[in-house]
């Protein structure tokens, strides 16, 4: 998995840096913006640019709508630490500098490294900010990645992280997938007991599909879902339009995606240059128009490529841009 995908050849005197000088400061103030929703009770099976900066998860937490994935900083292939550590503490101390008031980590990334990374790195954590892990996908080994849904297992992983992440309460605990051994229910009751337990505030859910969405939701209130999404991978498109009509958060994972199935004429690539920015803002910047429930939580180990992802909150494309892009898909 990755979540970029190379940068377009671009013409001289654009691209990435000047795009970045002027558009840094003000993407940085957008994602502090004051705007906010509730999502849902506007909300259409038709797609529309949404204008919100920030959403509500759970009625309670406020973040804005462009989030950090936290798997990119460890090692390769996802697997012990990173070569250089300072590089992974400095990116993380520069998204929060930069308004991201949410980061989204997991105990399999390293396994473990990305939570204990986020600690050095932030803690004491600055007010507002939110941090997502996840539980129930184990790594007994590099490339290996196993469900474990075992309600004993998800109540040690929970407080696992709580210890590496030097937490009383996770903000948000999500379930890393369905383990087809155990009955759902089971896990999600663990998760509701350790949130009764005031460990977890909110439970959130990642690759499900919108029938196992509700039957967890009879276990538990459920505030996210986390999906794979984006411009060529719209599978989850049924659980996005769940999310939207239910008030529930989307985060797309693997949200720039690979681009390998475009044509070198694409809607996407004509927008970038008509914008003089790059395909991965371009990318972002449709990502975060095609729904108000959306927040995507791109991941990188290159400052330079944080600083373009926070950029791409300020791109604004015209809705002829934004539909044909759209219709990549289709």
């Amino acid at each position: 998995m990755t979540d970029e995908f190379p940068q377009p050849n671009q013409g001289p005197g654009v691209t990435r840096r000047r795009f970045l000088r002027t558009s840094l400061a003000g993407g940085a103030a957008l994602l502090a913006g004051k705007s906010d929703v509730i999502f849902g009770a506007q909300s259409s099976t038709t797609p529309k640019m949404a204008t919100n900066t920030t959403l509500k998860l759970g009625g309670d937490l406020t973040v804005n709508r462009l989030g950090f994935g936290a798997m990119r900083i460890t090692g390769q292939g996802i697997w012990g630490w990173p070569p250089d550590r300072e590089n992974a503490v400095k990116i993380l101390r520069r998204a929060i500098e930069l308004g991201v008031n949410l980061i989204d980590t997991a105990d399999a990334y390293g396994p473990e490294t990305s939570e204990l990374l986020i600690a050095q790195a932030l803690h004491p954590y600055p007010g507002g900010l939110v941090i997502a892990t996840k539980g129930g996908l184990t790594r007994p080994g590099l490339g290996q990645w196993v469900p474990n849904g075992r309600p004993e297992h998800l109540k040690q992983a929970v407080e696992a992280s709580l210890k590496r992440l030097r937490l009383k309460r996770i903000d948000l605990y999500q379930l890393h997938t369905v383990d087809p051994k155990v009955p759902l229910e089971e896990s999600l009751g663990a998760l509701k007991q350790m949130q009764d337990a005031g460990k977890i505030r909110h439970v959130g859910l990642s690759n499900v599909d919108p029938d196992e969405i509700a039957r967890a939701r009879k276990i538990v209130p459920i505030v996210s879902v986390q999906n794979r999404y984006n411009i060529e991978d719209r599978k989850s498109e049924n659980v996005l339009v769940y999310c939207e009509k239910e008030n529930l958060g989307f985060l797309p994972w693997f949200p720039i995606g690979g681009g390998g199935g475009l044509k070198p004429e694409n809607p996407l690539n004509a927008a970038a240059k008509a914008h003089s920015v790059s395909v991965v803002q371009a990318a972002l910047a449709w990502l975060l128009e095609r729904s108000p429930a959306m927040l995507p939580i791109p991941g990188t180990s290159s400052l330079a490529h944080l600083e373009e992802n926070v950029a791409a909150a300020r791109l604004k494309l015209s809705p002829e841009e934004w539909k044909a892009i759209d219709a990549i898909a289709g």
